[in-house]
């Protein structure tokens, strides 16, 4: 067992525990190592963390050669939010897709297979499903990222997705409670409200999450969102009338409550880090998620602090925070019980390809002729979301070259996307590349020039596909995973 540095009281020791911090490097530094050894029960990994399979592994070994009971956490949604394979893609479809499908089966053995590979490499909670329905198409940050915008198909996704990904001894952590789906503003960089009646949001937001804490859900992480009809003045992350109220007394849930990024602007730029932490925690948080873009020993320590002072000055409960930890611990021994009590899930290394191919949408392909010449792929290339970053490839360019070989491609935005796109393409046949066209006026001003010119033109829609198909074949994938990518390659060249 992790035998604690002496001179740790149990106040620091809690103040620790809640912690979920990240670091840079794909090896541990000394200074997490030392928190680790002083109570410290949780590590967050993000893509900077993971270079390979195995890299990942002797990563989480080297912690829990530390502690042996320690959380390691990683954002691993599948689809176009990953961190297992941020260089080369997913091999799983994202939400969409799978809610596109709607298989509940397929839905639960790609969490599964998930997991499984999660297991493998020593992670042990994942900061997924995310159960918001998203109802705005204008959503800039959900989007594919959900199973659809119907409460009902959401929520029986999100529970098979928690069953699926927990038969792996792999923690499922729902998010974003109350829902993040009914946004135009991303929280990593504002204050997004929602502005419905509360008999709204329960028959519509809540419906995935009642489906989660049925299902077991063994995490629940909140939203940095203003939702005036349950609390007029505070944010979920740090309402009382959210968390302890609504979550914990209302819909009966009993696991750990664990916080979205609190160095995101939502929080950040309003309340700060530190006041953000104690105000979350007091709320009924029990875990504070840290380190996407703060990862240093300063960050822990400053909230630590903050924390400590908070009790001893009589603002924060010490009860509270005594119960917060043992929620964190109480997880962490689940999470060790579960993995040695129940047979891994057979490894399924195709279900993310079956599934993805199922979830593809075909416009025009009674008539449509495969390529045999190599083309010319346009990628217009909206700006990514910093839940899905800018460091993983998507597209179906590398498919179709492995495919096809001498296919070329092109990245384009703005204006003169168009016009730059006939002038690369010369005269091969394009394929032109699309994410969320509906949102960006200027991405379907240039597939107006392309196809003006060029109706022969193939549209792959890789976002959620709410703008009119066409061109002479258009697909529509439902997300923008590497899979996507081949199984549109597929339908092209007619592999």
């Amino acid at each position: 067992m992790t035998t604690f540095a002496s001179g740790t009281d149990t106040l620091t020791r809690d103040a620790l525990t809640v912690l979920q911090p990240g670091f840079t490097g794909t090896t541990a530094p000394d200074w997490l190592l030392r928190r680790l050894g002083e109570g410290l029960a949780s590590v967050g990994l993000f893509g900077r963390n993971i270079a390979s399979a195995e890299q990942l592994s002797s990563l989480t070994a080297q912690l829990r050669a530390e502690r042996d009971d320690v959380l390691v956490a990683v954002d691993e949604e599948g689809g176009d939010v990953t961190r297992l394979e941020v260089r080369t893609g997913s091999s799983f479809p994202g939400n969409n897709a799978l809610g596109a499908v709607d298989d509940v089966d397929l839905t639960r053995d790609v969490a599964a297979e998930l997991g499984r590979r999660l297991a493998a490499c020593g992670v042990n909670l994942n900061w997924a499903p995310s159960a918001d329905v998203n109802s705005n198409p204008a959503n800039p940050v959900i989007g594919v990222r959900s199973f659809g915008a119907e409460p009902g198909l959401v929520a029986r996704h999100t529970a098979a997705y928690v069953t699926g990904l927990q038969s792996a001894g792999v923690a499922a952590c729902t998010k974003h409670f109350p829902g993040h789906g009914d946004t135009a503003v991303d929280s990593h960089h504002a204050l997004p409200h929602i502005d419905v009646p509360a008999e709204v949001l329960s028959a519509r937001e809540l419906a995935p999450f009642r489906a989660a804490i049925a299902a077991g859900t063994r995490a629940v992480m909140s939203a940095h969102i203003l939702v005036p009809s349950l609390d007029r003045d505070r944010p979920a992350t740090l309402s009382h009338r959210v968390l302890t109220d609504l979550l914990r007394r209302e819909l009966g849930y009993d696991g750990l409550i664990v916080t979205d990024g609190m160095e995101m602007q939502a929080i950040a730029g309003t309340y700060g880090i530190e006041r953000g932490s104690v105000h979350a925690i007091a709320a009924g948080a029990d875990a504070i998620c840290v380190g996407g873009g703060l990862a240093d020993d300063e960050t822990v320590r400053r909230l630590r602090d903050a924390l400590v002072s908070a009790v001893r000055s009589g603002e924060l409960p010490e009860a509270r925070l005594a119960e917060a930890a043992e929620r964190v611990r109480s997880l962490a021994r689940w999470t060790t019980t579960a993995k040695a009590a129940r047979p891994q899930p057979a490894p399924d290394p195709e279900v993310g390809l079956r599934a993805a191919r199922r979830a593809l949408r075909l416009t025009g392909a009674d008539t449509f002729t495969p390529l045999t010449d190599p083309p010319y792929v346009a990628a217009l290339t909206p700006v990514a979301n910093i839940a899905v970053g800018d460091e993983t490839p998507w597209g179906v360019a590398a498919e179709l070259f492995r495919l096809l070989p001498g296919t070329e491609t092109g990245t384009f935005s703005g204006e003169d996307a168009g016009l730059a796109t006939l002038a690369a393409a010369g005269p091969r046949r394009i394929v032109a590349v699309v994410r969320d066209e509906h949102r960006h006026p200027w991405m379907s001003a240039a597939l107006d020039t392309i196809l003006r010119t060029r109706p022969d033109t193939v549209v792959i829609e890789m976002g959620l596909p709410q703008a009119p198909p066409r061109g002479t074949l258009h697909i529509a994938t439902h997300g923008a995973a590497r899979v996507c990518g081949r199984a549109a390659a597929e339908i092209i060249t007619g592999a």
